[in-house]
């Protein structure tokens, strides 16, 4: 009985030993942070764009498309390069502000599939805009196939609808195609 006493005044004394290493909080820390200049964060989200008559086209080359509203300015494009080497890669660009030293995922959802692939900001036409290459192989761009939209969303870019279309997947079979 003498010895469970005195472990148990052993456990409690190791215990206040420990708490009187640090002392208590205080407010003093956050009176220093206050007087810190605020860091810029992200910019303000945008709205999701209207899909209504966006369509899939052909654009500055055999290897590459854009999808928008004609008349309109760009919303998305995938463009191939290294087609038909183990080195064939779909470099998709998110046609929205982005912030500059900024990265983040890009989520691809459609047809069963969601793939997510990294994306920074990339300068692109005098803009920063949200882009990454992602290996042609990758079997989450299934979500392109043309029986349902698919979705794209990027944080603070909102969610883009893209209306079905054979385009997309016609891309991404002729990017993995190796020549026989």
């Amino acid at each position: 009985m003498r010895v469970k006493a005195f472990a148990g005044l052993m456990v409690l004394a190791g215990a206040l030993g420990l708490a009187a290493c640090k002392p208590p909080a205080t407010d003093m820390g956050s009176a220093r942070a206050a007087n810190l200049p605020l860091l810029p964060g992200p910019s303000q989200p945008i709205a999701s764009p209207d899909t209504t008559g966006a369509v899939w086209a052909a654009s500055g080359g055999p290897l590459r498309l854009v999808y928008g509203v004609p008349g309109k300015p760009v919303l998305l494009a995938l463009q191939c390069s290294n087609a038909g080497t183990a080195a064939a890669q779909l470099t998709i660009t998110r046609h929205a502000p982005a912030d500059s030293g900024a990265g983040a995922l890009l989520a691809l959802i459609g047809n069963g599939w969601i793939g997510r692939f990294p994306v920074d900001a990339t300068r692109s036409r005098g803009q920063l805009v949200w882009q990454g290459a992602v290996p042609a192989e990758r079997r989450e761009w299934g979500a392109l196939k043309p029986e349902r939209e698919a979705t794209v969303t990027v944080p603070g870019a909102g969610l883009l609808r893209l209306n079905p279309s054979p385009l997309p997947m016609q891309l991404v079979e002729a990017c993995r195609k190796v020549p026989e």
